[in-house]
């Protein structure tokens, strides 16, 4: 237990955004309502604040800390800027949460914030991996996850049409869930039919197998574990945190079999080790999973081993983790429909099982969830970061 966060932090306020195209809005504006969404959310000021971590992937004005201080007003305190890829948001979490833990401060705010749209990003950029040299291949990221569902299906014998329709009824599950989410970014829901005959992106992916390019910020208040039930009485408590970065080995390593990501698998491990978690399938209640593409999920159920090897197929195909199946996952639309500015959604799925642990979760609400499961993947098949964070309602 002496390495084991579980248990020495609670949540007690988060505020969200909406995701989408936010032409109107800065990154600025995003943050002050994130974090005073936050602040009213759990009755503390600013002023309480003794400290605070902002994540941001692309934004040039939260390249600082002053990218916080500044929209907020909070002079003087110690900021943190924190970049991990699409982990940046749980990455700026898990370094606050530490921060408590260790007894260095009592109340903290994380917020995380993005605003890309305006850049013209597209999601086809290539080149923006800092340390890749111009003498290895490069790929866009549809191709890289592209090469991932080609080499899963050959592995586990799908063909194609059943391979497209096993990774097509992921999203069709994700606009289901969006499509009851008021902050999503995408609010329409679609058939298997209009999946499958998609514009091709990168073969086999389509358009809907592609999650957007959105805007958006989240933010949490953070504190000590003892004290949040005086401040609410329905706190969320951190069980575990962990990041697993990977070596590159994916682009020289002929060992790798592009049908799964190592590192989430030991990320999720550690952190079920932490947790104390035995049969995560059975355990966890809920999960929000990085779902930047269709198979990206299907390969991380079998991953984070809520699903056997080879089995994420049948899980998906019976409605196992739909919102009203064994184990919910996306309950808020996931990438797919919620959006993906990089440096909030960590946070963003943070925020969706905060509310769902909470009962706070309106017509998504799942039943009586106990524990909740986020996870994160930055760069591509073969050379990424994974993070994962459990939280529940629960001490002990």
């Amino acid at each position: 237990m002496s390495k084991s966060i579980k248990d020495r932090v609670a949540i007690v306020g988060m505020g969200c955004t909406n995701f989408g195209e936010k032409w109107g809005k800065s990154a600025s504006d995003m943050l002050v309502e994130a974090c005073y969404g936050a602040f009213e959310d759990s009755g503390i000021g600013p002023e309480k604040i003794e400290a605070a971590w902002i994540g941001a992937s692309y934004d040039s004005s939260a390249k600082t800390g002053m990218g916080l201080t500044g929209p907020l007003r909070l002079q003087g305190i110690p900021v943190t800027r924190v970049e991990n890829a699409c982990a940046t948001g749980t990455d700026a979490f898990r370094n606050a949460a530490y921060a408590v833990a260790a007894g260095i401060y009592d109340v903290v705010l994380v917020a995380g914030v993005e605003k890309i749209k305006d850049m013209g990003f597209s999601g086809l950029a290539v080149g923006y991996y800092p340390g890749v040299s111009n003498t290895q291949p490069m790929l866009t990221a549809p191709g890289a996850f592209a090469m991932l569902a080609t080499r899963y299906f050959k592995e586990y014998g799908l063909s194609y049409e059943d391979g497209k329709k096993a990774i097509g009824a992921v999203s069709v599950k994700s606009h289901a869930n969006g499509a009851l989410n008021p902050k999503a970014h995408f609010h329409n829901k679609i058939t298997l039919e209009q999946v499958m005959k998609a514009p091709i992106i990168a073969e086999p992916l389509g358009l809907f197998d592609c999650c957007g390019v959105s805007d958006g910020s989240a933010a949490a208040i953070i504190v000590r574990a003892d004290m949040a039930k005086d401040i609410r009485p329905d706190p969320v408590y951190l069980k575990a945190i962990e990041i697993a970065c990977s070596c590159d080995y994916g682009r020289v390593d002929t060992r790798y079999d592009f049908t799964q990501f190592p590192e989430t698998h030991l990320a999720a491990q550690r952190a079920y080790d932490a947790a104390g978690i035995k049969n995560p399938r059975e355990e966890i209640s809920m999960a929000e999973v990085h779902d930047c593409f269709s198979i990206t999920e299907l390969v991380t159920m079998e991953d984070l081993q809520f699903s056997e090897r080879g089995k994420a197929r049948e899980d998906i195909e019976s409605g196992f983790f739909n919102l009203d199946g064994g184990l919910p996952v996306q309950p808020d639309g996931g990438l797919k429909c919620f959006g993906h500015p990089v440096g909030a959604t960590g946070l963003r799925m943070i925020y969706e099982t905060y509310l769902q642990l909470r009962g706070c979760a309106d017509k998504r609400q799942i039943k009586d969830p106990k524990l909740g499961l986020t996870h994160n993947l930055g760069g591509q098949p073969g050379s990424c970061v994974a993070s994962i964070a459990i939280v529940g309602n629960e001490l002990g």
